[in-house]
């Protein structure tokens, strides 16, 4: 089996591109980040002098993978044509900024039905991707991955049930692709904890929808219980999931190459990267074969054992 590609969401502040040496710095070879403020519709213009660095430095790097994360404000399922509208002027924004970085996924949640029913709301996802899809034939090798949900409230996407019928009202399927997360998974009723709950969890998920399909993984502990539908993280091993949850992804082959990405709570200042680095010693703590492991993930190991 190949190395693993395991690295954590990043701040961009003070540009795209420093998400990459923020990632360095914890000895990961992957990353995720928002390519603007998530908590903004739109952004600024993409700069082209950031892009040719994160060019330059991805590789400087040896960061192997990069995905991007779409903003939260984006409800594809809302029933409200203007906010459905906006959503998809946002979403084709977060797909067109991705592309300019040759970053080739964006994530993004299914969003949420508000009380139009689930099937309307599914319904209207698939429609807003064709029109999306439409209107930007140049991003076509930039894809949208599906985010599986916790279900909180009326959110869309808490099964692999859900995500198929998405997925089966899209006219063009090869430009859409799965991000499954942990803590979701958990909450939303995925029993994760032993082998037999995982391997039922992945034959479903083949069934529906093709394990191919998963381009991303986030890797997150839960602080609520199983079927708890809370999408609250936590630190690997500190939540309800437990080591062995994670311990049968990071050594099942067929996740070979797919980014296990963290998005669990930083540390405060000078301090911020610090959970992330012992977030990832512990992931390579997992791992059968510790050579698997980035090499700067190894050397971290090494110096807590020093």
């Amino acid at each position: 089996m190949s190395q693993l590609k395991l690295g954590a969401h990043m701040s961009i502040s003070g540009g795209v591109s420093q998400a990459l040496d923020r990632a360095a710095a914890v000895g990961s070879n992957a990353v995720q980040v928002f390519t603007k403020n998530n908590r903004q519709w739109a952004g600024p213009p993409v700069d082209p002098a950031d892009v040719a660095r994160w060019e330059q430095r991805k590789p400087e790097l040896g960061i192997q993978a990069a995905v991007s994360h779409a903003s939260y404000l984006i409800n594809l399922a809302s029933p409200k044509d203007d906010l459905w509208e906006k959503s998809m002027a946002a979403h084709m924004d977060e797909l067109r900024r991705a592309h300019a970085y040759h970053i080739p996924h964006v994530v993004l949640h299914p969003g949420s039905h508000t009380g139009s029913g689930e099937e309307a709301g599914l319904r209207r996802v698939a429609q807003a991707l064709n029109r999306i899809h439409q209107q930007l034939p140049e991003c076509a090798d930039t894809l949208t991955l599906l985010e599986l949900t916790a279900g909180q409230g009326t959110n869309l996407g808490n099964s692999f049930q859900q995500l198929a019928r998405i997925i089966e009202q899209v006219a063009d399927p090869s430009r859409v692709a799965l991000c499954l997360d942990t803590c979701h998974a958990f909450a939303a009723g995925y029993d994760i904890r032993t082998q037999e709950g995982y391997q039922a969890m992945v034959a479903e998920l083949d069934r529906l929808l093709g394990v191919e399909l998963v381009k991303c993984w986030h890797f997150n502990d839960s602080v609520g219980g199983l079927g708890s539908r809370k999408d609250r993280h936590t630190h690997i091993g500190e939540g309800e999931i437990g080591l062995d949850g994670f311990r049968w992804i990071l050594n099942d082959p067929r996740w070979e190459g797919t980014p296990m990405l963290l998005e669990t709570p930083k540390g405060k200042g000078a301090q911020e990267l610090e959970p992330d680095k012992r977030n990832l010693r512990t992931l390579c703590g997992l791992v059968a074969d510790e050579k698997r492991c980035p090499p700067g993930v190894l050397a971290l190991l090494d110096e807590a054992e020093a």
